[in-house]
C-alpha cells in the first residue's frame, strides 16, 4: 500500500452486485474522477484517495485507502450514500458510531475584524485548527440556530453521517481559509443584506463554539500561466492563488475599489465592473489555466464561453460560489 494512502477502512457487500458497480461508475462520471477497472474489480480515485471494489466469490469487498483518517471517513460516508441510492447496503468494519462527522472540528470565535469596508474577518481558534492549514482552500462553517444548544452531525452505525434537522438544523455555508497559524484560522465574509453568516458575525459571537468541516476543494492550479476572474466572493481564493502560484498570473476582480485592500498595490490585479466582458476580452489563454468564480448564472456563461473558445475542461475552472436567489 502506498504511504500516501496509509489509512484504510474496509467493508463487504454480502452478495456480488452489479448495481454497486454501476452506481460507482455513474458517480465517477458525474465527478469526472478517474476510474480504473480490471478483472478483479474497479478503483475510484478522488481527493488523493482510493475507493477500491474487489470481486470475491459471492461478495464484493470495499477498501478505502487515504492519506488521513478524515478522508477515510468521508469516503465511507460518500460510498454508503451512493450505494444506498442504488439499493445496496454495506457491512462496514470498525465504524465509530456516535463519533463526530469526519473532518469536523469544534472551534471557538477568537475575533472579528473589518479589514476592508465590504468584508468581515473572523478568526477561529482551537487545537484542531491546524487541519485547515493543508489540503484544499475551503471549509464548511457550521452555525447552530440562535438560542439553541448545538447538535453536531455524527456517524451512524451504517457509516453515514446523520445531520440534525428541524429546529436543530445547522447553517452550513462554505468559506475560504485566507490565513492560518498555530491553533487558528481566518476567513472573510462578504457583507451583504440577508446574509445569515454576516448577521451572525456582527452579533458579538466572541467565544462562541462553532463547527468547521474540511479542508476540501479548491487549490492553486499548477500552471505556467494563470488567468483569474472573480467577484467579491472569490477574492479570498484569488488572494491565496496570487500568493501561491509558481507561474505568471493576472487577476480581474469585479468589486468595489475600496475592498481591494492590499491587492490594489499588486500590478497583476485589475478591477472591473463587468466580469463577463473582461473574460471575453482575455487574449488567447493557450498553454495556461483560466480560473473563474462568481454567481451561478455568470459561471454558466463563463463555462460556455471558454468551451466555445476551444478550451478543454482541464484548461479552466468555473466555480459557482453563490446564486442570485441566495443574495
Amino acid at each position: 500500500m502506498s504511504h500516501l494512502r496509509s489509512h484504510h477502512g474496509t467493508g463487504l457487500i454480502p452478495r456480488a452486485s452489479g448495481a454497486a458497480v454501476a452506481a460507482l461508475k455513474a458517480r465517477a462520471a458525474m465527478w469526472e474522477a478517474p476510474l480504473v477497472e480490471d478483472e478483479a474489480g474497479l478503483s475510484l480515485l478522488i481527493w488523493g484517495s482510493e475507493l477500491r471494489l474487489t470481486r470475491q466469490a459471492d461478495a464484493l469487498r470495499i477498501d478505502l485507502l487515504a492519506p488521513e483518517d478524515r478522508l477515510v471517513g468521508i469516503l465511507r460516508d460518500s460510498a454508503t450514500e451512493i450505494l444506498a441510492e442504488a439499493g445496496v447496503e454495506v457491512a462496514w468494519d470498525d465504524v465509530d458510531a456516535g463519533a463526530l462527522a469526519p473532518g469536523l472540528a469544534l472551534l471557538r470565535v477568537a475575533g472579528v475584524s473589518r479589514p476592508v469596508p465590504g468584508f468581515l474577518r473572523v478568526r477561529l481558534a482551537g487545537p484542531q485548527a491546524g487541519q485547515f492549514a493543508q489540503g484544499g482552500y475551503h471549509f464548511r462553517l457550521l452555525l447552530p440556530p440562535a438560542g439553541r444548544a448545538a447538535v453536531w452531525p455524527r456517524v451512524a452505525a451504517s457509516g453515514r453521517t446523520v445531520w440534525p434537522d428541524g429546529a436543530d438544523a445547522l447553517h452550513r455555508p462554505v468559506y475560504t481559509v485566507v490565513d492560518h497559524g498555530p491553533g487558528w484560522l481566518d476567513f472573510d465574509i462578504f457583507c451583504h443584506p440577508g446574509s445569515p453568516t454576516c448577521d451572525w458575525a456582527q452579533g458579538a459571537p466572541l467565544g462562541q463554539q462553532v463547527g468547521a468541516i474540511g479542508p476540501g476543494g479548491g487549490s492553486c492550479p499548477d500552471t505556467d500561466r494563470l488567468w483569474l476572474f472573480g467577484d467579491q466572493t472569490a477574492m479570498p481564493a484569488i488572494t491565496r492563488m496570487l500568493a501561491e502560484t509558481r507561474g505568471t498570473a493576472s487577476a480581474v476582480l469585479c468589486c468595489d475599489a475600496a475592498d481591494l485592500g492590499a491587492l490594489a498595490d499588486d500590478p497583476r490585479v485589475t478591477r472591473c465592473d463587468d466580469l463577463m466582458a473582461a473574460l471575453e476580452a482575455m487574449p488567447d489563454p493557450a498553454g495556461g489555466h483560466v480560473w473563474f468564480a462568481a454567481d451561478a448564472a455568470r459561471t454558466r456563461a463563463a463555462r460556455s464561453h471558454l468551451l466555445s473558445r476551444g478550451l478543454t475542461k482541464t484548461q479552466f475552472t468555473a466555480a459557482a460560489y453563490w446564486s442570485r436567489a441566495e443574495a
